[in-house]
């Protein structure tokens, strides 16, 4: 019989002796006290009964954020490590609140306060985007169905919504009728599933010889090579190592001067391995480089990939978003080449973390990460056209993220989520013109989507530039101290073993203004570091 507690809010906002909840019932003891802390917890359900609650309880919530953003007027206060450390642990997790207005009063103190926030203008950092409002709604109602999205089961309609947007985002990546694909945490999970496919694909073309046929996995991994370019993410040699491959199984593929891949280069890499007998597994091109934005020239990479028989996957986490751009489409151009695709709808779909995708051009492939479990997942229900969704993924439990995107497609439609991307593309070329005109700064390479990478080199007063070792000293402190100031966020990376800084513009609605207060202020930052030094 379901425990049905008092409708009362005096008792529902306070627990019923939390103290002495926290302590194991002896042999013997009363279970009054035990039964009325139950109760009360019953309160916080969500069900049919509380749906008032959670309604109210919400509510305070989002109000809380929304006053937070009104009256926020930078990214970020300066809180150092130490201090937020600090007040975090005084928070005596064993010592519930009164009621949610308290609970969040002290999130106000050690979270929403110090919170990064990448609405602002001034935040110019890292892959990080505003988001919009329609997935935040979709938000909402996942979190609180909280429909697990690896069975059809629990997930039902869900489980067709997501289906429905792989088709869709497929159909935009010209990857054909055979596509299918799976939502995943972000770009990271979506390359090492993308490589787990390649590598298990690999290992059974290595099975057909027949000297190989009865070797067990490992036997067959030291010999299969994975090709990416200098400037592609980290993902690659992490899923490398956790694959069993090892690090240096990923052969890195010098760039031109733009940062693309040296399709030369390439070839000259992977005829150097196949003459050496390895095993070319895969060949990943970037569609948007962290630091750069740049494209690897993704038809040349292909048919390279093609001629050698190597998985061919596009790590577009970064610039799937072109594909509903009004303006720069073109740049996925070859995208139809591609065995498999990452997309982070979380990065330039402006969807909040997490909300990724990796999509195969052959559906079948996906069998290659298929386990079937009968408690969950049993081969009969495969047979019987039961569409569980962990079928495809490397995860079991998994969110309802798709939910986000497709609120914000029946809500604002592609075209506008791409209008938003393109205003970003476009600031960053603005931004690019205004540094390479600036006497002070060395902009490493014209912009290709909405990142730039620069730093401070000003002219002394001996009319010589700053010496190249002591921007390397400089750049980084600037960083630090526009950071601890709380007035912008920008982020900082290495070329060629030199420190740049780097901006991200994600926002539609920053302006050429927000951005020239940035460099004003790296400007002056740095101006009052080296006027520091000479004083010392």
């Amino acid at each position: 019989m379901p425990l049905m507690p008092r409708f009362d809010d005096t008792d529902l906002d306070e627990p019923a002796n939390p103290a002495a909840g926290t302590a194991p019932l002896a042999q013997g003891q009363d279970f009054g006290s035990s039964v009325e802390m139950a109760l009360a917890a019953s309160n916080h359900l969500l069900n049919a009964r509380n749906a008032p609650r959670y309604v109210a309880q919400v509510l305070q919530g989002v109000t809380a954020v929304a006053t937070k953003l009104e009256r926020t007027a930078r990214p970020f206060t300066g809180v150092d490590p130490a201090g937020m450390k600090a007040r975090v642990g005084a928070v005596d997790l064993d010592a519930p609140l009164p009621d949610t207005a308290a609970a969040l009063q002290e999130l106000e103190d050690v979270y929403l306060r110090d919170a990064v926030y990448f609405h602002d203008p001034k935040y110019a950092a890292h892959l990080n985007c505003p988001v919009v409002i329609p997935a935040l709604v979709g938000e909402a109602v996942l979190s609180a169905v909280n429909s697990s999205l690896d069975t059809w089961d629990q997930s039902a309609g869900a489980t067709m919504i997501e289906r429905r947007l792989i088709d869709w985002a497929a159909e935009r990546l010209y990857l054909g009728g055979s596509a299918d694909g799976i939502f995943t945490s972000g770009g990271s999970q979506s390359n090492l599933q993308a490589l787990l496919i390649a590598r298990n694909h690999a290992v059974a073309g290595l099975r057909q010889d027949p000297a190989r046929a009865g070797l067990r996995l490992p036997a067959l991994l030291d010999t299969l090579r994975i090709f990416t370019s200098a400037d592609s993410h980290f993902s690659i040699q992490k899923s490398a190592a956790m694959l069993g491959l090892g690090f240096d199984a990923v052969i890195t593929v010098r760039c031109t001067p733009a940062h693309r891949m040296d399709p030369a280069a390439l070839a000259e890499a992977m005829a150097d391995a196949r003459g050496a007998g390895l095993v070319p597994m895969a060949v990943v091109a970037t569609a948007g480089t962290t630091d750069f934005g740049a494209v690897d020239p993704l038809t040349e990479t292909a048919a390279l990939a093609r001629a050698y028989g190597a998985w061919f996957h596009i790590d577009a986490a970064y610039g799937g978003g072109l594909m509903v751009s009004g303006r720069y489409r073109r740049l996925l151009d070859g995208t139809r080449l591609a065995d498999s695709v990452t997309v982070d709808f979380h990065k330039t779909f402006f969807q909040p973390v997490s909300s990724s995708a990796l999509l195969v051009r052959d559906r079948a492939m996906l069998r290659h990460i298929t386990y079937y479990a009968d408690y969950l997942n049993p081969e009969s229900a495969a047979l019987a056209e039961i569409p569980n969704q962990v079928d495809k993924s490397i995860q079991t439990t998994r969110r309802f993220d798709a939910l986000k995107l497709w609120l914000t497609l029946r809500i604002m439609g592609a075209d506008a989520i791409g209008a938003l991307f393109d205003e970003a593309i476009d600031l960053a070329a603005r931004v690019g013109s205004l540094l390479a005109a600036d006497d002070d700064f060395d902009l490493a390479a014209p912009p290709q989507l909405s990142t730039l990478v620069f730093r401070y080199r000003p002219r002394l007063d001996s009319g010589e530039r700053l010496s190249e070792d002591a921007a390397d000293a400089l750049n980084p402190a600037i960083r630090a101290a526009v950071f601890a100031s709380g007035e912008a966020v920008v982020a900082g990376t290495k070329v060629d073993g030199r420190h740049y800084l780097k901006f991200t513009l994600l926002n539609a609605e920053a302006t050429l203004e927000d951005i020239a207060g940035i460099i004003g202020l790296l400007r002056t930052t740095g101006a009052g570091l080296l006027q520091s030094e000479v004083s010392a």
